[in-house]
């Protein structure tokens, strides 16, 4: 019974698929043309692919279904000698018993030797990644808390300000503790323009009151105090 599909122009490439003999979970495609590629350059091809080498290649032409059409036996001939289409598989058998495929090395991983360290290499590694002693962290808790405090002491409410990042300007609205926000102290600020993310009131705490959305509490180092008047938004800069 003669075949429904038609022969390929000289000129059209086709797309196989690629399976492996030795990978069952290897599966890849190439584009080729069959009347320009000979089977010895496909082996070539399909060598940088799967890493079977040439010599140890043989090649079968398997149709979409998986059944064999043909052994590509002359390396010399080229591949629309043996009637390949889109869809149609080259599959690779690799001959040599001790091919870097065979065996299930590059599949299964539980072939592979494992890297154990010993009981003496991990103690040290412990040590290192210990974390510091409750004592030492609780005295690098009040050394930052001080600091903050230092910092607060030199603003007051009612000072003008300017906040980082974005040198945004405003009022200093609050300053002191502030627990339902975390340790240390904190600095409330009423921003000029509404680039802030409340009214003053956070976690439903009233720390100070200004319009919705001028509003932001951030740590005093952040916190700039001096002659920040408000900027005029219809001042143009000098050219």
């Amino acid at each position: 019974m003669a075949s429904s599909k038609l022969h390929l122009p000289a000129d059209d490439s086709v797309l196989l698929l690629v399976t492996h003999s030795n990978l069952s979970t290897f599966a890849a495609d190439i584009r080729v043309s069959p009347q320009q590629t000979t089977v010895e350059a496909l082996k070539d091809k399909l060598w940088r692919k799967t890493g079977t080498a040439v010599a140890s290649m043989r090649l079968q032409l398997r149709d979409d279904t998986g059944a064999k059409v043909a052994d590509l036996e002359d390396d010399a001939a080229p591949l629309a000698a043996y009637g390949p289409y889109n869809g149609y598989r080259i599959h690779v058998v690799d001959l040599d018993p001790s091919s870097l495929t065979s065996g299930g090395w590059l599949e299964d991983t539980s072939l592979v030797d494992k890297y154990k360290m010993s009981d003496e290499a991990y103690d040290k590694l412990d040590k290192k990644m210990a974390p510091k002693n409750s004592a030492s962290s609780q005295d690098d808790k009040q050394q930052s808390e001080k600091q903050m405090e230092e910092l607060c002491s030199k603003i007051k409410v009612g000072d003008r300000c300017e906040v980082e990042p974005g040198a945004k300007r405003g009022t200093v609205k609050f300053v002191g503790k502030a627990e339902a926000l975390g340790r240390g102290f904190w600095v409330g600020v009423q921003y000029d323009e509404p680039l802030g993310k409340h009214d003053g009131m956070v976690k439903g705490i009233r720390f100070f009151e200004c319009p919705q959305g001028h509003g932001a509490i951030v740590r005093p180092e952040k916190v700039k105090v001096g002659d920040y008047p408000e900027r005029d938004p219809f001042e143009e800069e000098e050219i």
